[in-house]
């Protein structure tokens, strides 16, 4: 089974009002283990960001007017998402979102469920666990999964937090690195009487391109200047972040 876990960071609340999609993350996992494969990608919404959003993911209008248009990436996220189902916190919001931008576009379905099924993890949340906060950190927090960069929104990292902790709400699997219906705690009884035999093991490391790390350094500084502090990135770079763990 394939899915992509997906979330999105947008100019506002409300696409009726205008609003756009900045940034699409996506992670991809076939039968319950993550492939390495990823989509990402950051968005110029022709248009200013609410102050409220600009809180929330720290994403610049003066960084998002050097990125390219939905309609540049609309095929390509197309194509990525295409026959999966896609496992989203809070469905409705980036499904809202999506469709607004490929309503836009002729060629494209007006609707992403025309081509994916949906799977709402805060409903499902709201379902295992009435009556407690399911926001993605309450989860994050309820199920041990780290989310300790987690000092901004940003698409890419929330779904790869949302998708270790929909894999251990539907299997008891707490990371991406797991076999599917492994707990972390049984792993690290495996791994304390066991040694991975590495032989014909083949790592493939895709690198970003130029372009994606230009981008990359430029959120870098965004949120540097947003938080008026160095980045989660940027204290590990330097040896801050390793301090900081062997402290606490």
């Amino acid at each position: 089974m394939r899915q992509i876990v997906l979330d999105t960071e947008t100019t506002g609340l409300d696409p009726a009002a205008g609003h756009r999609v900045i940034e699409i993350g996506c992670i991809e996992l076939v039968n319950r283990r993550g492939t390495g494969r990823s989509f990402h990608c950051y968005v110029n919404p022709e248009r200013a960001v609410d102050p409220g959003a600009l809180a929330v993911h720290g994403i610049e209008q003066s960084f998002l007017v050097k990125q390219p248009l939905f309609a540049a990436i609309a095929v390509e996220f197309v194509e990525f998402v295409r026959g999966a189902e896609l496992v989203i916190h809070n469905a409705e919001f980036d499904v809202g979102f999506i469709n607004h931008e490929l309503q836009r576009i002729d060629g494209l379905p007006d609707d992403i469920r025309e081509i994916c099924e949906v799977r709402d993890t805060l409903a499902l949340a709201r379902r295992m666990h009435p009556g407690q906060r399911n926001s993605l950190d309450a989860l994050a927090k309820r199920y041990s999964v780290d989310n300790s960069m987690r000092e901004l929104h940003g698409a890419l990292l929330d779904a790869q937090i949302l998708a270790d902790v929909y894999l251990a709400m539907t299997g008891g699997q707490a990371s991406l690195s797991l076999d599917a219906g492994t707990t972390s705690t049984q792993a690290a009884k495996s791994a304390a009487k066991t040694t991975l035999d590495r032989q014909g093991i083949e790592l493939v490391v895709v690198e970003a391109s130029p372009a994606e790390r230009e981008a990359h350094e430029a959120m870098i500084a965004t949120l540097r200047k947003q938080s008026g502090r160095p980045s989660i990135w940027e204290r590990i770079d330097s040896g801050e972040a390793d301090k900081v763990a062997k402290s606490t």
